[in-house]
């Protein structure tokens, strides 16, 4: 799926209103996570802390009655993309570090985890990854040939 002009900005409006939360002005007293809520069937995305306190909710309407199986996978890339386009914003959040935007399906059941704010790890997008395993392999019996 790719994401639509409206889509992307839905999403950065979204993640703009998360931030607005913990503004950077503030000192970093909050420990929390994002949890980001996905309805396949209504296309809402809402986003919570750790105490289930809703932060902020948005309907993308690209997604309303989305009925492909692997949904949540081609989510996920979309929103990573959207975050990393956000990336000062969302790294200086007032939240204290490490903290993490993980993706939910409506039943609150982990599905992936978005983005990590620290200052020593990082998420890799699973398509930046795809093929690793054969490029690896070819590479060693290269190696292993010489």
């Amino acid at each position: 799926m790719k994401a639509t002009e409206q889509t992307q900005q839905q999403l950065e409006r979204a993640i703009r209103k998360i931030a607005e939360k913990y503004p950077t002005t503030m000192e970093a007293t909050v420990l929390t996570d994002i949890h980001i809520r996905v309805t396949q069937e209504t296309g809402e995305l809402m986003a919570f802390d750790d105490d289930d306190l809703e932060v902020t909710r948005c309907v993308v309407e690209q997604w309303i009655d989305n009925k492909d199986d692997d949904f949540y996978e081609q989510i996920t890339t979309i929103l990573r993309r959207s975050i990393e386009r956000q990336k000062s914003l969302v790294e200086n959040m007032a939240i204290l570090k490490p903290y993490s935007f993980v993706l939910e399906n409506d039943d609150k059941e982990n599905m992936a985890e978005l983005y990590v704010v620290d200052d020593d790890t990082v998420i890799i997008d699973t398509e930046l990854m795809a093929d690793l395993d054969k490029d690896l392999d070819s590479f060693f019996k290269k190696l292993l040939k010489d």
